[in-house]
C-alpha cells in the first residue's frame, strides 16, 4: 500500500474541522507556507550536541502515562524525581518509549506535588498500559523457569519503571459529596461534585521538596517506539472539503499515539461507500511523519488484522506493534543447520567433552514444555558430600559467531512466550529436537559441575563441555510429587518413560537431594540479603479444538520450581565470575540497579503513616520486611501481595551491559540478587545473551576460539537485547490480558474477594485475589447517595454510602481504605476486550 494518490494542497483546503491541520502528502520536511506550527522545530544535531556536553540538556527514554496520555516523563540524571513533559505539544512528536533530550523549564512553570497521603493517583495500583484491561504481573512464561533473577525484572512493565506519575500530587480542588441520603449532588454533566476547597499552586510558594521539574522534548535521539499500532479506521467528519476525497482518519487503539491520516487507496476499495462494513474492523498502520503544523500524524495502513476482540487478529497486532519478528526463518539461516538428518554427534566432537551419557541427569520443565535447554544431575559421594551438575544445552556449537543463524538470532533476542504458542529465536529444529535435551537422545551441553555440602557450600567447581544422555523428562508435578512424598515408592508407570541405565528409585532420590541442598542455598541467599517481590501470575487452560479460554488460575510456584531456580542461579553466578575473571573488558553481565530513592522514600513515609514499619535499607531488610509485617491470619497474603506491588513499583530493571563499558565496578551488582556479579547461562534456547556467554566461557576454557566482537559492538547488542527483553515481556502480558478479557467475557460474570491497594478521591484501586487481576473501580459508577473522602490521621479514606434497597430505608455506609477487602464482580464491557470491575454491596448483593 502507499499513499502516491494522496497529494493535497492544504493551503486551498484550509485547516481540518476543529482546528486540526493535516496532510497526505508527499513534502513531509517543512511546514506549509502560512500554516501556523504547532510543535517546534527539533533542535540541531550540532546544538543538542553542545547542550548535552554543558548539562543544559537532558537525555532519557520517555515513558507516556497509559491512563492519562498527555502526561509523560523521562528520569531525572540525579535520580530523583522525575521529569514531567505536560502535553502532547511538549511531547514534541516523540512517541512511547523514544529516547529523548529535552530541556527543562523556567522554575515558575514546573509541577507542584502534594506532600503526604494517597488521595488521587499517586499511590494507587496502575493498570498496565495494555489498550484493554490489566491482569497487570500476569506473567505467563511457558518456559516455567522465569529469568531466574525474575525477582524483580517481571513486575513492571515500561511505564510503571520508576515511573513519577504514580506519585505527582495534582493541586485539583478535594470533591466532597454531603452523606444526607436525601439529594445526590453530582454535576449532571461530570458526574463530580461540588468543590470543597483549593490550595495553593504557585510553584513560587512551595518549598523544592514539593516541586517536580517539568521540561519540553527539544530531539529525538533514538526512535525505539516501532511506529506501527493497531486501531480503527473512519471517514472524515468534513463530507465536502476535498481532504474526504482523499484519506481517512485511523484512531489507535492505544491513546499514547496520535491519530493519523492515512490515504483512502490504503484503505479496502469499498470502505468509502460502506464504512459501517468495518466500525470494527483492525489495521495495522505505520505512522511515517508528523509535520510540525499537523496535530495529526501522517501514515500509511500495511494489513487488515481481522475483528477486534479476536485472538489472533489481536494477538497480530500484540506482535507488529511490539516490533516482534514471527516471519519464518530466511533460507539464509536455515542453511546453517545441519542438512543431513538425523542429525548425530559427530566421533570426534566426544574427544573434545566429557562424556556423561552414563549418569542419572534429568530435567524438570512444565509438563506442555518442548525446548528443554537446562538437567539436572546429583550423585552422593562416599564422603557425604554431593556431586551436583547443571547441564545446558550447548546451542552456541550449532549458532556459529557471525553467520547468518547468529544474525538472525540477535536481531531477534529473546524468545516471546504468548499465552497460546511462542515466537521462537531459533528454528524448530533447534528448538524442539537438536539442542532440546529430550529423554534417551545424546545430546551435546556445556555443564557446571560443583562438589557441595550437604548445606550447600562450593567445595570444588568444574566448567566444561559434555555429552549427556537425559535419563528422564520430569514435569515440575512429578518432582513435587516427590518432594511432598518424601518416603512413598515411585511405580514407574507413574512417571514418564525412564532409561533402563537409571531406576525410578535413583532419580528419586537425586530429586530429593537436590531441594534438600536447594532449601540450604535458598536460606543462605536471603540470609545474605536477597530479595525477592513475587506478584500473582496468570495460567490459562485451553480448549485443545479452539485455543479458547476455558479456564483461569493463578500459577503456584512450588518446591520444584524453587529447586531449579537455585540451581540455575548457582550456574549464573558461578559463569559470570569465570567469564569476569577471563575476559574483564568483554564480559556479558546482568546488573540490577538499586530502587530510585526519590519514590522508594515517598513509599515509606506512606507505609509509615499507614501504620507499616517497612526496613528498605537494603534488598535483604526489605524482604524480611515484607515477610514479617503482613500479619499470620488468612488474608496475610493477600496483604503482602498489595505491599509487593507498592515495592515493585520503585524498583528499576535488570540490564545486560558489557563489563569493559562501566568503569565502577560497584555498578555491576545486582540489588535484588544482592550478589557482585551475575549473567545469563541458563536458557541459550531462549536468549541470545546466554549464547554470546557461551562463548565466552568456551574461551575461557580454550575450548572455542575467542569472541570476535569489540566492546562498544558488545555494548550495542546489549542495549538491544534490553530493548527486546522488555519488548518480550509487555506482549507477554498483553497476551494473558487478551485471553484475561476473553474468559471473562466467555465465561463471566466472574465473583471474587478483592484487596483495596490504593484509595483517591473518587475511586480506589483493587487486587483481585482469585485472579491477580488490578482494577479500578469509581464511585460515580455505583449506585450511591453519596461519598467522601477523608483522611483518619493520614490514612486516606472513602466513605460510601450506598443507596437504600427498600424506600424508606437509610443509606447503608461502607469504609473504603488500604487492606480493605471487598466483593467484586468482573463483567464483560459492549467493548472488545473491556471488562470492569463491579463493587457488591456490603450486605452481600449486587
Amino acid at each position: 500500500m502507499n499513499n502516491s494518490d494522496c497529494r493535497i494542497n492544504l493551503r486551498q483546503l484550509g485547516a481540518a474541522r476543529g482546528g486540526s491541520h493535516a496532510a497526505c502528502s508527499k513534502n513531509r520536511s517543512k511546514p506549509t507556507r502560512g500554516r501556523k506550527r504547532v510543535f517546534e522545530a527539533y533542535m540541531s544535531q550540532e546544538d543538542v550536541s553542545a547542550g548535552l556536553k554543558r548539562k543544559t540538556l537532558i537525555q532519557g527514554p520517555l515513558r507516556i502515562n497509559p491512563k492519562k496520555y498527555h502526561e509523560a516523563f523521562i528520569p531525572s540524571p540525579d535520580s530523583t524525581r522525575d521529569i514531567f513533559i505536560d502535553g502532547v505539544v511538549a511531547r514534541n512528536r516523540a512517541l512511547n518509549g523514544d529516547i529523548v533530550v529535552v530541556k527543562l523549564l523556567p522554575k515558575d512553570q514546573w509541577k507542584v506535588i502534594k506532600p503526604e497521603g494517597c488521595d488521587n493517583e499517586s499511590e494507587a495500583a496502575q493498570e498496565t498500559d495494555a489498550p484493554g484491561n490489566s491482569p497487570a504481573t500476569c506473567i505467563l512464561d511457558r518456559s516455567g523457569k522465569g529469568d531466574s533473577d525474575v525477582v524483580i525484572e517481571a513486575q513492571f512493565d515500561d511505564n510503571d519503571v520508576g515511573s513519577e506519575q504514580e506519585s505527582l500530587r495534582k493541586l485539583e480542588d478535594i470533591k466532597q459529596l454531603s452523606l444526607g441520603a436525601a439529594e445526590k449532588r453530582r454535576d449532571p454533566e461530570s458526574g463530580s461534585v461540588p468543590h470543597a476547597r483549593q490550595e495553593d499552586s504557585s510553584p513560587a510558594n512551595n518549598p523544592d521538596q514539593f516541586l517536580q521539574k517539568t521540561a519540553k522534548v527539544v530531539y529525538i535521539l533514538e526512535r525505539k517506539h516501532s511506529r506501527a499500532v493497531t486501531g480503527f479506521i473512519r471517514l472524515l467528519t468534513d463530507r465536502n472539503s476535498e481532504l474526504f476525497k482523499k484519506c481517512a482518519m485511523f484512531s489507535p487503539v492505544d491513546h499514547r499515539v496520535p491519530r493519523a491520516y492515512v490515504p483512502l487507496a490504503d484503505c479496502p476499495a469499498d470502505f468509502a461507500t460502506r464504512p459501517e462494513d468495518y466500525s470494527n474492523t483492525l489495521f495495522i498502520c505505520r505512522i511515517v511523519d508528523w509535520m510540525e503544523d499537523s496535530n495529526f500524524a501522517m501514515g500509511q495502513l500495511a494489513q487488515s488484522l481481522g475483528q477486534a476482540g479476536e485472538i489472533e487478529p489481536e494477538t497480530e497486532g500484540i506482535l507488529t506493534e511490539y516490533g516482534v519478528d514471527f516471519s519464518d526463518f530466511s533460507p539464509e539461516a536455515l542453511q546453517c543447520l545441519p542438512q543431513s538428518l538425523p542429525w548425530i554427534i559427530p566421533p570426534a566432537e566426544f574427544a573434545k567433552r566429557r562424556d556423561l551419557r552414563e549418569e542419572c541427569i534429568f530435567t524438570i520443565d512444565p509438563s506442555t514444555a518442548k525446548d528443554l535447554d537446562d538437567a539436572l544431575s546429583c550423585k552422593l559421594l562416599p564422603d557425604g558430600n554431593f556431586e551436583v551438575g547443571v547441564h545446558i544445552a550447548d546451542v552456541s556449537y550449532f549458532v556459529v559467531e557471525g553467520t547468518a543463524l547468529d544474525e538472525v538470532a540477535s536481531k531477534r533476542a529473546t524468545s516471546v512466550y504468548l499465552v497460546q504458542k511462542v515466537i521462537p529465536m531459533l528454528p524448530k529444529l533447534l528448538c524442539e529436537e537438536l539442542c532440546s535435551l529430550n529423554p534417551l537422545t545424546d545430546r551435546l551441553t556445556f555443564s557446571v559441575i560443583w562438589k557441595l555440602t550437604p548445606e550447600g557450600k562450593i567445595l570444588d567447581e568444574w566448567f566444561g563441555r559434555t555429552v549427556i544422555c537425559s535419563c528422564a523428562k520430569l514435569s515440575y508435578d512429578h518432582a513435587q510429587s516427590m518432594i511432598e512424598q518424601p518416603e512413598r515408592a515411585f511405580a514407574a508407570e507413574e512417571l514418564p518413560a525412564l532409561s533402563p541405565r537409571h531406576s525410578v528409585e535413583e532419580v528419586r532420590q537425586a530429586v530429593l537431594h537436590l531441594h534438600q541442598i536447594a532449601q540450604q542455598l535458598r536460606k543462605q541467599r536471603f540470609m545474605d540479603g536477597a530479595l525477592r517481590l513475587d506478584q500473582l501470575k496468570l495460567a490459562f487452560t485451553l480448549d485443545k479444538e479452539s485455543a479458547m479460554p476455558q479456564g483461569c488460575y493463578v500459577y503456584q510456584y512450588r518446591d520444584s520450581n524453587k529447586l531449579v531456580e537455585e540451581f540455575m542461579l548457582l550456574a549464573n553466578m558461578a559463569v559470570a565470575h569465570q567469564i569476569y575473571r577471563a575476559f574483564p573488558a568483554q564480559a556479558l553481565l546482568r546488573r540490577h540497579p538499586p530502587p530510585q530513592t526519590k519514590m522508594l522514600d515517598d513509599l515509606m513515609e506512606f507505609c509509615s503513616q499507614m501504620g507499616l514499619e517497612v526496613d528498605c535499607s537494603n534488598a535483604g531488610a526489605l524482604h524480611k520486611s515484607l515477610t514479617e509485617t503482613c500479619g499470620e491470619d488468612k488474608y496475610a497474603e493477600a496483604r503482602k501481595e498489595v505491599l509487593t506491588n507498592m515495592f515493585s513499583r520503585p524498583m528499576q530493571m535488570a540490564l545486560y551491559f558489557c563489563a569493559g563499558v562501566l568503569e565502577d565496578e560497584t555498578l555491576f551488582r545486582h540489588y535484588a540478587l544482592n550478589v557482585p556479579l551475575y549473567t545469563h547461562f541458563t536458557s541459550p534456547i531462549r536468549r541470545f545473551p546466554d549464547i554470546v556467554v557461551h562463548r565466552l566461557l568456551s574461551a575461557s576454557l580454550g575450548a572455542g576460539p575467542a569472541l570476535r566482537m569489540r566492546m562498544d559492538d558488545l555494548q550495542k547488542q546489549a542495549d538491544h537485547c534490553n530493548d527486546r527483553k522488555l519488548a518480550s515481556k509487555r506482549v507477554q502480558e498483553l497476551s494473558a490480558d487478551l485471553f484475561f478479557a476473553v474468559f471473562v467475557k466467555e465465561c463471566g460474570p466472574l465473583e471474587s474477594e478483592a484487596m483495596v491497594m490504593g484509595v483517591l478521591n473518587e475511586a480506589f484501586d483493587v487486587l483481585v485475589l482469585r485472579f491477580g487481576v488490578q482494577k479500578r473501580i469509581y464511585c460515580n459508577a455505583l449506585p450511591l447517595v453519596g461519598f467522601q473522602f477523608q483522611k483518619v490521621g493520614k490514612k486516606p479514606q472513602l466513605t460510601l454510602m450506598w443507596e437504600p434497597e427498600e424506600f424508606e430505608e437509610a443509606a447503608v455506609p461502607q469504609v473504603i481504605a488500604v487492606f480493605t477487602l471487598v466483593e467484586v464482580v468482573l463483567k464483560s464491557d459492549n467493548i472488545p476486550l473491556k471488562y470492569s470491575a463491579v463493587l457488591k454491596r456490603p450486605s452481600g448483593g449486587e
